[in-house]
């Protein structure tokens, strides 16, 4: 089978409007545990234009324009953070939040997915690579070989799987580099970043087959790329859903994640689906794909549904309670981490609900910009991590 996937860097437009959000999102978090957020970010040029709702108890402590300009130049578009017009409608009410936020607020529909096994951080390996090539170019712009380049950037990658393992046939990489430097030394030094990665890659899962030397690379292939960000392209909060879920071959529900508050049913609906999900591959299945739905002001769910390759352990549908939901999984969430896409391939309680370890993709355990899973007993996942059999569809 012919396996596809793409993930764009944290500076590309659209994941800026995510991050940002998230981080007025997270903002609120931090004044009310239980705050109503709800944001939508759009960017172009020099312009910011921010929209939605939000409910605290007391005033955010810091104004909406500081955390557009901090966001953004931590994301690495300083000059961006200095000069850009920020434009809000938001809504900013101090009061009691818990009339959104304590129930169900909408109607929705989740997709929670899980296969393979903790050497693919339980995604499907095309999406699993891009991420770690993802994070591998992004540690490398923050202190590496490649800093000072991006930090906007496209990755897409092309494998095949068949019973012998994963062959990577082909990698595309369209990334921002500086106007001042040479472009052969900076392709020459990016391969380099993704070659490093792929090959630690290899050295852990012997499932990956194909030397680098076998990968056909496209570096750039439009000519130099110096206008990245939102200087080349417009960016809208909640347009990178298929890079946030599973990648294209794994149906999505209809919500997008980042901007909304944890207790929101599109984010907390899919967080718990992926760990149940996960659950049932933990206790037996090849693969799970789990489908709920809820209605307003109800806080079970309508309808709770498994499609799985084998036999794994169901979670009951007073499981999926909304309050319960947000009691198991909404503390000390790392709101940004998750908006740069890593929502279930992070460190996150719904992506290790028996807590396997896997290292961190750079091969750095103290590298921050990295997300590693710890501690956990590996019975069940032994077994899966040495086998080769894999899903034929």
């Amino acid at each position: 089978m012919i396996r596809l996937s793409e993930l764009v860097l944290p500076g590309h437009p659209d994941k800026v409007c995510d991050q940002i959000a998230d981080a007025i999102v997270a903002e609120c978090a931090r004044a009310e545990a239980d705050a109503y957020a709800q944001v939508e970010v759009g960017i172009w040029s020099d312009h910011v234009w921010l929209s939605g709702g939000l409910c605290t108890r007391a005033p955010l402590r810091r104004p909406l324009e500081e955390i557009v300009r901090r966001t953004l130049d931590e994301i690495g578009h300083r000059a961006l953070a200095r000069r850009c017009q920020v434009q809000s409608t938001v809504c900013q009410e101090v009061g009691d939040p818990s009339a959104w936020t304590g129930s169900v607020n909408d109607q929705a529909i989740v997709i929670g997915w899980a296969g393979y096994d903790p050497q693919t951080r339980f995604l499907p390996p095309e999406h699993f690579l891009a991420h770690e090539l993802r994070v591998a170019l992004t540690c490398a712009m923050k202190s590496g070989p490649l800093e000072g380049h991006g930090p906007d950037g496209k990755l897409l990658v092309r494998l095949r799987e068949d019973s012998a393992g994963f062959h990577f046939e082909h990698l595309l990489a369209t990334v921002q580099q500086r106007r001042d430097g040479d472009p052969l030394a900076f392709a020459s030094a990016l391969l380099g970043v993704l070659r490093a990665a792929y090959e630690r890659l290899r050295r852990a899962d012997r499932r990956w087959r194909a030397g680098w030397e076998q990968v056909e690379t496209l570096v750039n292939p439009n000519g130099a790329f110096f206008n990245g960000g939102s200087g080349g392209d417009n960016g809208q909060t909640g347009r990178k859903l298929v890079m946030d879920y599973y990648g294209p071959r794994v149906p999505l529900g209809g919500g997008a994640l980042s901007g909304k508050h944890i207790s929101h049913i599109d984010r907390i609906g899919a967080y718990a689906a992926r760990e149940a999900a996960l659950h049932a591959v933990a206790t037996g299945a090849e693969e799970c794909l789990v489908r709920v739905a809820w209605a307003p002001n109800r806080p079970l769910p309508l309808d709770v549904s498994y499609q799985m390759e084998g036999s794994g352990a169901r979670r009951p549908a007073d499981w999926f309670e909304h309050e319960a939901m947000v009691a198991r999984f909404s503390g000390g969430l790392d709101y940004r981490g998750l908006s740069q896409g890593a929502h279930f391939y992070d460190a996150a309680p719904w992506n290790d609900p028996t807590r396997v370890a896997v290292r961190n993709p750079c091969g750095d355990d103290s590298c921050d910009a990295c997300v590693a899973v710890v501690q956990q007993p590996r019975e069940v996942f032994d077994e899966k991590a040495r086998s080769t059999r894999r899903l034929s569809g």
